[in-house]
């Protein structure tokens, strides 16, 4: 097992802490700093697993900073932002439509108004809902309590 710099234990201990899959840091590592590396190597890095116990608290410390840092501050991920998706909907929407590619342009134009009604957040609407967002309170009429109502809205509507 080759010993790797500083820098390349950085970037493995940032890759995992976002839960980046193995094999794919390694093809990142292959890239960036043309190391070969196997996925045992990569996985003694991650102090989650069994084979990264015995990893250095410096690089645990890392990978804790940097995995809570991933969890809570999407705000640093473009696409997590409402207006860039709907920008980049409506450049493909564009796109579509100067291609005229109608159909795909109808599913975009879908697509930006799903987003602009929250219909892909948490957020649920109460529209429903009684005094006090309880339920709605129904009114149970008899089988000849419901024929008078329908009698006296019968006649109203003969004014």
């Amino acid at each position: 097992m080759a010993v790797l710099k500083n820098e390349v234990k950085r970037f493995i201990v940032q890759a995992l802490a976002c839960f980046d899959p193995i094999s794919e840091v390694a093809e990142s590592v292959q890239k960036e700093f043309g190391l070969k590396i196997t996925k045992q190597q990569i996985e003694s890095h991650d102090p989650t697993k069994v084979s990264g116990k015995n990893l250095a608290q410096k690089w645990v410390d890392l990978f804790n900073t940097t995995r809570e840092r991933f969890q809570n501050e999407i705000s640093d991920i473009p696409i997590a932002n409402k207006a860039y998706r709907l920008r980049a909907l409506d450049r493909m929407a564009t796109k579509a439509e100067s291609m005229r590619n109608f159909n795909l342009t109808a599913q975009l134009i879908e697509q930006a108004a799903k987003e602009c009604g929250d219909s892909y957040t948490n957020k649920q609407k109460h529209e429903h809902s009684g005094a006090g967002g309880g339920p709605i309170e129904t009114l149970t009429l008899s089988k000849d309590e419901y024929k008078q109502a329908r009698q006296e809205m019968l006649e109203d509507d003969d004014c």
